[in-house]
């Protein structure tokens, strides 16, 4: 994505279900279960640039003794931070015992993090600042250890002073910013009430059903109770990922399946997804079950996690990802009059590299069709020349954009910023014909716009190309997201900049002040869920008109030749991906009503001039 977005975190679970001999026997190692999160973690490093954060529960430990441990980092190398305290600890041990290694029981009474439940985190920032103090897990800790708790997840919460309210809380400035503390809050009331039922054996299921009916948002969040039970959930829309595998020795969930079948080196259909509203739920004993928590509701699974989030090593995002490239092959031939032979084809890096690979295929099929026809169409009246010539034709592909990784924008005024911003992307000289050959180039999304107008259209300029035609595998992206993503300000996204400037362009600025006295009104009736207003300043235009407007708002004042922007259709979006259906940032349809108080807020927001999140 060439405009970065912060988006998904990752979540790993372990639950050892053997005692730490065995793995030492089977395995060579009583390190087993670190060592597997370690690197669960490690192949979902995708999601998580802000921090890390581990915990772990100890079972059947001398009362008196820890049981429960908790470390985070906000380090550059945050997972390889925290398990290499794990490392030293161990190293300091074999100063004074060499083969500690060869003791399990010993080395688990000595190694905090050595237990038999696992919780792992990898956070990106999007509610709270990125200080170590909102990295996952928090805990919540407690003289009865039945009602001790760690929790962490990947979600966002659009109704979190709500669900203070609920526990009657005043929540202080560190918890405002943090849904997770509001989620933690109303757990472990019900953890506490669920304890007094039933002392050191709190149900688990109860606890969850009575918790997550009050959670507005998409989630997946794991927990670890300080008596012995874990569990992990999905919200009821399934918007967020969830994954798990089962066997004799473990139970593992992650936020991603090809994490899991990497790590534990399983087929596909090895690991289960986790449907929506359910929760995996093991017990003190290591048994588990699958609970429906909440009643599944309309499947909503985030379609950003197949076109941009998730590692594309999955076998089904990869030929997802390749289909999006490749419906996209009739609207970029009509754009350059079928003319393959003076078009070049490229991506932005590096995301969109598997889209681009799709998009190719889909012009090598038209450029095979055209070939057999040609050839057909000969007869007899061809010779050996003419026809190696025909069939030795092929798709014209470049790698033109280099990403320039070792730039720093360190420079604060804005006139040099800009100039430094201008460079963070380079150029491969000498690939295009100047004014001859066309350029096609292919990101996985728009969000913004910046980097397209300051850096990448302007780089490409330089080669001088006939017309550049930048093509997006996602369709436009018009409205915020409150279930995970960092997208929340209307004025930053380039289609509903481009929505309003054709607004203006048409003279309709008074539907515009009508739409923001309409949304006032909801805002002082306390209805602003009531319906999504901002869809009202889309209505008027086609895809096309904003297509056009956007290649118009992106495209610097020196360049003098076309650019072009083509967009993913909704229709092929889900084509592509028939199982993650979730597309409110496309079409502004949320699958709850706090959606709409996002988007609705962030209107009121923007036509106000506040700088400000939706939720």
């Amino acid at each position: 994505m060439s405009d970065a977005i912060k988006h998904e975190c990752g979540l790993a679970f372990i639950r050892l279900r053997k005692p730490f001999s065995y793995y030492q026997q089977q395995y060579g190692t009583v390190m087993y279960g670190l060592n597997k999160l370690y690197l669960l973690m490690e192949k979902q490093h995708n999601r998580g640039q802000d921090g890390a954060g581990i915990a772990s529960v100890k079972l059947h430990v001398e009362p008196g003794y820890p049981f429960l441990h908790r470390n985070r980092s906000i380090e550059q190398r945050a997972i390889a931070d925290l398990f290499s305290q794990v490392g030293e600890e161990v190293a300091d041990l074999e100063k004074y015992q060499s083969d500690i290694r060869k003791h399990p029981g010993l080395l688990k009474g000595h190694v905090k993090f050595l237990g038999e439940l696992l919780l792992g985190h990898l956070r990106y920032g999007t509610q709270g600042k990125n200080n170590v103090e909102f990295c996952h897990p928090f805990i919540k800790r407690d003289t009865i250890q039945s009602r001790n708790l760690a929790l962490a997840g990947n979600f966002n919460l659009v109704n979190t002073e709500e669900l203070f309210g609920l526990v009657n809380i005043d929540p202080g400035v560190f918890q405002r910013q943090s849904d997770l503390a509001a989620m933690m809050e109303v757990v472990h009331h019900f953890l506490v009430q669920e304890d007094q039922k039933n002392p050191g054996r709190p149900d688990i299921a109860e606890v969850l059903k009575q918790s997550a009916k009050w959670f507005d948002g998409g989630y997946h969040f794991g927990g670890l109770v300080g008596s012995g039970e874990s569990f992990v959930m999905r919200d009821a829309h399934g918007i967020r990922p969830s994954y798990y595998y089962i066997s004799d020795d473990v139970i593992v969930a992650a936020s991603e399946r090809a994490a899991i079948r990497t790590t534990f080196n399983v087929g596909e259909n090895e690991v289960k997804e986790l449907m929506p509203g359910q929760a995996l739920i093991v017990d003190v004993d290591g048994n588990y079950k699958i609970e429906q928590v909440l009643e599944a509701k309309e499947r909503k699974a985030c379609s950003f996690e197949r076109i941009y989030f998730s590692r594309g090593n999955d076998e089904k995002i990869y030929r997802e990802r390749s289909q999006l490239g490749y419906n996209l092959r009739d609207a970029v031939l009509k754009s350059i009059d079928y003319d393959l032979k003076n078009t070049i084809f490229s991506f932005i890096p590096n995301t969109a590299e598997v889209a681009f690979y799709g998009m190719v295929k889909g012009m090598e099929d038209y450029m095979n069709q055209i070939k057999v026809q040609r050839i057909l169409s000969w007869g007899k009246d061809f010779d050996e020349e003419k026809l190696t010539e025909m069939i030795n034709r092929k798709i014209r592909m470049e790698k033109i954009a280099i990403k320039d990784v070792k730039m720093r924008t360190f420079i604060t005024e804005d006139a040099n910023r800009n100039e430094m911003v201008q460079h963070v992307y380079d150029i491969t000289y000498g690939t295009v014909r100047p004014h001859v050959d066309s350029l096609v180039v292919i990101d996985d999304s728009i969000v913004r716009g910046t980097t397209l107008k300051q850096s990448i259209v302007r780089m490409l300029g330089r080669l001088h190309p006939k017309k550049i035609i930048i093509v997006s595998s996602a369709p436009q992206i018009r409205y915020p997201d409150c279930y995970g993503i960092d997208m929340s300000k209307l004025g930053d996204f380039i289609a509903f900049r481009a929505a309003i400037a054709l607004m203006k362009d048409r003279g309709m600025e008074d539907r515009l002040q009508a739409l923001h006295e309409e949304c006032k009104e909801l805002a002082r009736l306390g209805q602003l869920d009531s319906k999504n207003l901002v869809k009202e300043i889309y209505h008027p235009f086609t895809a096309e008109e904003i297509s056009a407007k956007i290649a118009e708002l992106i495209t610097p004042p020196e360049i003098n030749f076309p650019v072009e922007l083509i967009f993913q259709t909704i229709e092929d979006l889900h084509l592509a991906c028939p199982t993650n259906t979730g597309d409110w940032y496309f079409t502004g349809n949320y699958p709850t009503k706090g959606g709409n108080r996002v988007v609705n807020k962030a209107f009121l927001n923007y036509m106000e001039g506040k700088n400000e999140r939706g939720y």
